[in-house]
C-alpha cells in the first residue's frame, strides 16, 4: 500500500505547526461556490479550484458591438478601509469596494466589465471570514454584471495579524477599438456631470483614521450614532463604493449621447482624477456652490479641522464619478441616469487653457 496518505498527514501536521491550515482552506472554497455562481456570466468557461480562470472572448468577438475588440484591465485593493472593518468585524461589504475600485476604473475607458479575479492575504484562514469577503466580492461582480471567475487566497502567519487581512483583485473589460474614450475629444464648452458617490468609497482611510484617532485603544466612536447619517459613524465609514458600470454603460451605449471622457475620483480627489480626463489643451473649471458635499465629508472637515481645497485634493467629496460631454447632450443625460436611479447634475465646464502645457482643474 501506498504511503501518500501517512505523508499527506505528517505535511499537513508540518503546516499546521508553522500556523497554516489547509483543511480550513478546503473549507472556505467550499463555502465560497455559492456565492461565485451567482456571477456566472456569457463567456465563463472554468469552475473555482483550476490554476486559472477561462473565459471564451469570441463569444463577444462574434457580436457585431464588437468588430475590433480591446481587452482593458484594471487592478486595485481595498486599502486602509480594512481596518474599520476588522475593528467592527464586519467583512462582507469590503469585496465591493474591491471590485468597484477595478470596474469604475476600467469603466473610464468606455470598456465593459467582463471577469475579475480576486486576492485574499490572511493572517489566519477562518473560512467563514473568507466566506463573508468573497461574497462581498461576489456582490460588487453582481451589480457590475461581471464574473468573478477565479481567485487566491493565502494564508500568510507571522506576515498578517491572526485578524487581519489584505483584499486586492483585478478586472478585464471589452471595448471596440474605436469606441475607447480619448480626451483628446474634450473642447472648450463642454460640460462635466457629476455622478454622486455612496461616501467616503475606498480611499483617504488614512486620515480617517487619524482624524478619530482609530489606531489607539479606544475605538467607541465607531457605535457612536450620528444624527446626519442616520447611522453609527463605523456604518457609515464602510458604505461600499458605489459601481456605475450599468449607468455609465447605458449612456455610452445611447447613439444620442457621446461621452468624451470620464474620470474615477478617488485617491487624490480631484485635482488628481479630473485631469487625467483631460487633454493639455483644456481645463476644467468646478463650480464650488454646485458641488452636493456629503454630510460625511463636512463632518470630517469639522472634526479634522481640514479646508475645503484640502479636502478636494484628498477625498471624492461625494463626486464619484465624473462624466465629460456637449452642452447640447446634458439635459438627455441627465435624464437617462435618473431612470437609472443616478441624481447626476453639472458641476462645471471645460475651458481653453493658455498655457497648454500641463491639463488644469480651477475651484471656482
Amino acid at each position: 500500500m501506498k504511503k501518500i496518505d501517512e505523508n499527506n498527514i505528517n505535511n499537513r501536521e508540518a503546516y499546521i505547526k508553522a500556523g497554516v491550515d489547509v483543511e480550513a482552506g478546503y473549507e472556505a472554497v467550499k463555502l465560497i461556490a455559492g456565492p461565485v455562481a451567482r456571477t456566472k456570466i456569457k463567456g465563463v468557461m472554468s469552475g473555482l479550484g483550476g490554476f486559472g480562470g477561462a473565459f471564451d472572448l469570441s463569444l463577444y468577438n462574434n457580436n457585431n458591438n464588437y468588430k475590433e475588440p480591446v481587452l482593458i484591465s484594471g487592478t486595485d485593493g481595498v486599502g486602509t478601509k480594512l481596518k474599520i472593518a476588522f475593528l467592527l468585524d464586519k467583512h462582507d461589504t469590503v469585496g465591493i469596494d474591491c471590485v468597484a475600485m477595478c470596474v469604475n476604473d476600467v469603466l473610464c475607458c468606455g470598456a465593459k466589465p467582463l471577469f475579475f479575479l480576486d486576492y485574499v492575504a490572511v493572517g489566519k484562514n477562518l473560512p467563514e471570514r473568507v466566506a463573508a469577503i468573497v461574497s462581498g466580492v461576489a456582490e460588487g461582480c453582481v451589480q457590475a454584471e461581471c464574473a468573478l471567475i477565479g481567485g487566491e487566497t493565502a494564508e500568510m502567519p507571522g506576515f498578517y495579524a491572526p485578524d487581519e487581512y489584505d483584499l486586492a483583485g483585478f478586472a478585464v473589460g471589452i471595448a471596440e477599438k474605436t469606441k475607447i474614450l480619448d480626451n483628446n475629444n474634450v473642447k472648450p464648452g463642454d460640460v462635466i456631470i457629476a455622478l454622486p458617490s455612496s461616501g467616503v468609497h475606498s480611499n483617504g482611510f488614512s486620515l480617517v483614521r487619524k482624524i478619530f484617532k482609530l489606531d489607539e485603544v479606544n475605538n467607541n466612536i465607531l457605535f457612536k450614532y450620528v444624527e446626519d447619517f442616520g447611522k453609527t459613524l463605523g456604518e457609515e465609514l464602510l458604505t461600499p463604493t458605489k459601481i456605475y458600470v450599468k449607468p455609465v454603460l447605458n449612456l455610452l451605449n445611447n447613439k444620442n449621447i457621446n461621452i468624451k471622457s470620464i474620470a474615477h475620483i478617488t485617491g487624490g480627489g480631484f485635482f488628481e482624477n479630473i485631469p487625467r480626463s483631460l487633454n493639455n489643451k483644456v481645463s476644467a473649471n468646478i463650480f464650488k456652490d454646485k458641488l452636493r458635499v456629503l454630510n460625511i465629508f463636512k463632518y470630517l472637515m469639522s472634526e479634522g479641522d481640514i479646508d475645503f481645497t484640502q479636502m478636494l485634493n484628498i477625498f471624492n467629496m461625494g463626486v464619484g464619478m465624473t462624466l465629460i460631454l456637449s452642452p447640447d447632450e446634458a439635459d438627455a443625460a441627465l435624464k437617462i441616469l435618473k431612470l437609472d436611479n443616478i441624481d447626476a447634475y453639472i458641476i462645471g465646464e471645460i475651458a481653453d487653457n493658455s498655457d497648454g502645457l500641463l491639463a488644469k482643474i480651477n475651484i471656482i
